[in-house]
C-alpha cells in the first residue's frame, strides 16, 4: 500500500510540474499567435496598398516566407500547448486509477 501512496505522491508532483509548464507553453502560444496575426495584417495591408485584388491577398500572404514561418511557429506552439494539456489529463487519470486501487486495498485491509 505504501507503494501506491508513493506513486500517488509522485503523480501529484508530476501534475504540479505539468501545470507550471502549461502556463509557459500557453504564454508561448499566445505570443506566437499575436506575432503571426500582426505580421499577417501588415503584409495584407502592403499588398492591398500595392493594388492587389482583395480576394487574392489572404491566400498570397500565407505564402510569404516570413508569414509562413510565424504561422509554423504558432502551429508548433499550439501543438505543444495541446500536448501539455493531454499530459495533464493523463496524469489526472492515472491519479484517479491509483486512488481507486488504494481505496480498494484500504477497504480490503479494513475487512481483514
Amino acid at each position: 500500500m505504501n507503494d501506491l501512496v508513493n506513486e500517488l505522491q509522485t503523480k501529484t508532483q508530476q501534475l504540479e510540474r505539468s501545470i507550471r509548464q502549461l502556463r509557459v507553453s500557453g504564454t508561448d502560444y499566445a505570443k506566437a499567435e499575436r506575432d503571426y496575426k500582426i505580421l499577417l495584417r501588415q503584409k495584407c495591408l502592403e499588398l492591398r496598398d500595392g493594388g492587389m485584388a482583395i480576394g487574392l491577398i489572404e491566400k498570397t500572404c500565407y505564402g510569404i516566407p516570413e508569414v509562413a514561418e510565424l504561422r509554423f511557429k504558432r502551429d508548433v506552439a499550439e501543438a505543444v500547448y495541446k500536448a501539455n494539456m493531454e499530459a495533464i489529463n493523463s496524469i489526472k487519470l492515472q491519479m484517479r486509477l491509483l486512488e481507486s486501487q488504494l481505496s480498494r486495498e484500504w477497504s480490503t485491509t479494513m475487512k481483514d
